[in-house]
């Protein structure tokens, strides 16, 4: 068979048949209940040996539409006569003998658990997707339900840093093309989930020390490391605290907390380093508050790395 393509003029009078729209339209949207976990559950405990389905419900099966009516429905369950539990699957079912969709139960086996959904490929078969496990006691007259629907999830969208989605759905994704952030919408804010800047050297000039290797940080999915260099003092001796050779810039400063820092110093001594926050006067600046003796002309100090959390 030669290759094809349709919808168009040239293809069987622009007539698209069930098989070439499964086809074309089962990634349009993934299989799923169209909304999230925080809504009602779809299934719930009915009268007897039975479950009822939500109403104003509407999903999506290989890009067949379902839409559950605007009144609640039941769907029966068969009895148990073993004296084992059995555990059922209420699932979605795509039906290609004539393309439906319904709402529909899979028996399962006393005492095996839920039963494998079938999810057949081709023009023929069923493929099912599940809304809720019903547990079934040994000659039990009701039944129990744990709600497990498969929601249809949210696609990652190109965009920039000014230019987000203004109204994103839980779960959303976008890829910030100016910054190389990827993030997620929780429902309440866009979260980082990856980002990679490489190395960033953050030396500052500060008379009276002189750097005798860079200080480098790198922030990898909203975490920063920061190696230290090392630091010479070049000025007169000094025995109070001293701000280093450091700037940390915006983008990867502690935002509220700062962070401490264990310093190795000339003469087997150890002092302290502090890393400002962002909402100090002292933002991004490195001091060293706390050591012991004098530092004097031609001592080093050599800091411990550090990280944390920027987002």
């Amino acid at each position: 068979m030669a290759e094809e393509s349709y919808p168009r003029q040239g293809h069987n009078d622009r007539q698209v048949t069930d098989t070439e729209h499964e086809l074309l339209a089962s990634r349009f949207s993934d299989d799923g209940v169209y909304g999230d976990p925080r809504d009602d559950e779809v299934v719930t405990p009915g009268t007897g040996l039975s479950v009822n389905i939500r109403a104003d419900v509407a999903a999506s099966v290989r890009g067949h539409g379902w839409y559950s009516g605007s009144t609640p429905f039941s769907v029966g369950l068969s009895g148990n006569i073993s004296s084992q539990a059995r555990t059922d699957w209420i699932v979605l079912r795509l039906d290609r003998s004539d393309w439906s969709v319904t709402a529909a139960a899979v028996t399962g086996t006393p005492g095996s658990g839920a039963p494998a959904l079938t999810q057949q490929t081709g023009d023929t078969g069923v493929w099912e997707i599940p809304l809720a496990q019903a547990r079934i006691l040994g000659g039990a007259s009701s039944v129990t339900v744990t709600r497990a629907e498969q929601y249809v999830g949210a696609r990652c969208r190109p965009c920039t840093s000014a230019t987000r989605n203004p109204r994103p759905r839980l779960g959303e994704q976008c890829f910030e093309t100016d910054t190389g952030i990827m993030r997620i919408w929780n429902g309440q804010s866009w979260r980082l989930v990856f980002n990679e800047s490489g190395d960033v050297v953050v030396n500052s000039t500060i008379s009276s020390w002189g750097i005798e290797a860079d200080t480098v940080l790198e922030q990898k999915n909203g975490a920063v490391h920061m190696r230290f260099g090392v630091f010479i003092r070049t000025g007169g001796s000094l025995t109070t605290e001293t701000r280093m050779p450091v700037l940390i810039p915006a983008a990867y400063r502690p935002a509220t907390r700062g962070r401490v820092a264990i310093a190795y110093i000339t003469g087997g001594r150890i002092g302290r380093l502090q890393v400002y926050a962002n909402n100090t006067d002292r933002k991004g600046q490195v001091w060293l508050t706390q050591y012991t003796g004098t530092i004097a002309r031609d001592h080093s100090v050599l800091p411990g790395d550090i990280s944390w959390v920027v987002d």
